[in-house]
């Protein structure tokens, strides 16, 4: 089968690879309808992700058919439509009875990580009858590869964690996928103001026709300047985190009311200086996440009640084959507009 390989920070390539099999008794082996790229696939490209050695199969996020289960597996059989969690769930360690599934202690976050992932013709799944979902009939399935990660993500990093509340302003810093996830998603909660800061003004529109009420350039530094004067010098009452990068995060500081929240959603990999000389007295509370797919189902259902469209993230087409084409389109998203890039195996 072809499959898109890490060779180390910076390369990628397309090889052959074996059709992997059953290896565990809760294991499914699922042929590969659609996948995507995800900005932590540019992260692990980067050298962001150390746990992500050189030779793995990237990828985290897709949609197939089942092709074979364990032993073990009694939700799932062969011929099933599946939707593909990011993170794997044993669902019965401590973590995973705490909510927690990205803390899995024989799962987590390792598809395209510490496992060969999803972009690719087959992936083998673990706990696949805690990790996979059952597509209803009739749903588009482009939609749903949004809700292998970048949905849940922006929902549960960003708006839940933010304590989004209806009347509060928001401010989302990275017009990005994940970003723009968390936009759509915050709406369930009607925000009084959604601000959205980026560089980017494409990003900046589409955000805006997504329900962003306010949205700024952030060149030029002036973000913290933009967002005092559209709230009175006051600030907002969730900063969410969608970058990853040391000035996106110094951006959440600086525009956070008293009694805020940041809500951390972007991949780090380098340090960031936190400013306690001057939050110290400020009651904020800063938080952390990785994903874990808690919330999986009710967007699910949102999605299959046509409450929430997530093919408005979708920007281009590709077929595996041209996979090294999707990566240099979603990597180049300032020149080329890409949000999101469906592949299809």
């Amino acid at each position: 089968m072809k499959a898109l390989i890490y060779k180390g920070p910076g390369e990628k390539a397309v090889e052959d690879r074996p059709i992997p099999d059953i290896r565990n008794p809760g294991d499914a082996i699922v042929r590969i309808s659609k996948t995507t790229i995800c900005g932590t696939d540019l992260h692990i490209l980067k050298g962001d992700v150390p746990t992500c050695s050189p030779g793995r199969i990237l990828g985290h996020e897709g949609t197939g058919v089942v092709e074979k289960v364990g032993p073990g597996v009694a939700t799932f059989r062969a011929g099933d439509h599946v939707l593909i969690s990011c993170i794997s769930a044993c669902g019965r360690c401590e973590y995973c009875r705490r909510g927690m599934y990205s803390h899995c202690t024989s799962g987590g976050w390792i598809l395209g990580n510490e496992i060969d992932g999803t972009q690719t013709e087959y992936v083998r799944i673990p706990h696949a009858d805690t990790s996979l979902y059952r597509i209803p009939e009739g749903i588009d399935e482009e939609a749903l590869v949004m809700l292998s990660d970048i949905l849940p993500t922006g929902f549960e990093c960003g708006v839940l964690n933010g304590k989004v509340a209806p009347g509060s302003t928001i401010a989302i810093v990275g017009a990005g996928p994940i970003g723009l996830a968390a936009l759509l998603t915050a709406q369930f909660y009607t925000p009084a103001e959604i601000i959205m800061i980026d560089l980017d003004d494409n990003r900046l529109e589409a955000a805006r026709r997504f329900g962003a009420t306010k949205t700024i350039n952030a060149t030029g530094n002036k973000a913290t300047e933009a967002v005092m004067k559209l709230t009175g010098g006051r600030g907002v009452d969730t900063a969410i985190e969608a970058v990853g990068v040391p000035a996106s995060f110094l951006t959440c500081e600086d525009i956070i009311a008293p009694g805020g929240t940041i809500a951390n959603v972007g991949v780090h990999g380098v340090k960031v200086d936190l400013h306690l000389e001057r939050l110290w007295s400020q009651n904020i509370t800063i938080t952390t996440r990785l994903v874990d797919t808690v919330s999986t189902p009710m967007l699910l259902k949102t999605v299959e009640a046509h409450k929430i469209d997530p093919t408005k993230l979708i920007t281009h087409r590709f077929k595996l084959d041209k996979i090294l084409d999707a990566y240099d389109t979603f990597s180049r998203a300032a020149e080329t507009r890409a949000l999101k890039v469906i592949i299809e195996a």
